[in-house]
């Protein structure tokens, strides 16, 4: 497999989600150091790849103001990120697509490169990312993720025949995870407390 190259790979925002922990408010337009999550997210994701989906299932006509195609899922079951990540794949015109959350706003600005050179090393077509706790705990963090378009198919099927776990599908594609260093890069904001905490970390992320 050749080098990856941020001209393959197209950015995909995951803002469909319920965000029930937080009273059912849309996540992405929730305001951190002073502008909406979605914000923090395309900030550090535009450098990364060559153009940026965003998939949400309310709030269109905010999510369209940033210039970017803004995907639903294909029903209103709101059933996780796969139906993100097949909404993604299926709009997705570069060979790769790049998948983060919007409510995680110090997540790695290499993440794109290590993910790739992850695909490339291990020859496979998925490659996500791990977090390590202080305890040495590793955590998955399978929402941050590089896959090839090709998988389409595959994750169609999957989907079709019931199943939602994104780990799962993954064990059948052989996904390779990287590890990263900062514990709290993939910190995702589910409470104001939580939020506020990310906001104390930010400048040094």
């Amino acid at each position: 497999m050749e080098s990856i190259a941020a001209l393959e790979i197209t950015g995909l925002i995951l803002a469909g989600g319920r965000a029930q922990r937080m009273g059912g408010i849309d996540k992405g337009l929730i305001p951190f150091k002073g502008i909406p999550l979605i914000e923090s997210s395309l900030n550090r994701l535009k450098p990364q790849v060559h153009t940026i989906l965003i998939n949400a299932n309310r709030n269109h006509s905010i999510y369209s103001s940033y210039g970017y195609p803004v995907l639903a899922d294909e029903d209103d079951s709101f059933s996780g990120p796969l139906a993100g990540f097949m909404v993604g794949l299926k709009a997705c015109k570069t060979p790769f697509l790049l998948t983060v959350p919007c409510d995680s706003p110090l997540f790695p600005l290499d993440l794109a490169n290590q993910l790739a050179v992850s695909l490339e090393t291990n020859q496979v077509k998925i490659g996500y990312a791990s977090s390590q706790d202080t305890t040495g705990k590793i955590w998955a963090q399978p929402v941050f993720c590089l896959m090839h378009k090709d998988l389409l198919g595959s994750l169609k099927n999957f989907l079709e025949s019931g199943e939602r776990k994104i780990d799962r599908w993954f064990a059948q594609e052989n996904a390779y995870s990287v590890l990263f260093p900062k514990e709290k890069a993939f910190t995702n904001a589910n409470t104001p407390e939580e939020l506020a905490q990310l906001e104390s970390l930010a400048d040094s992320y």
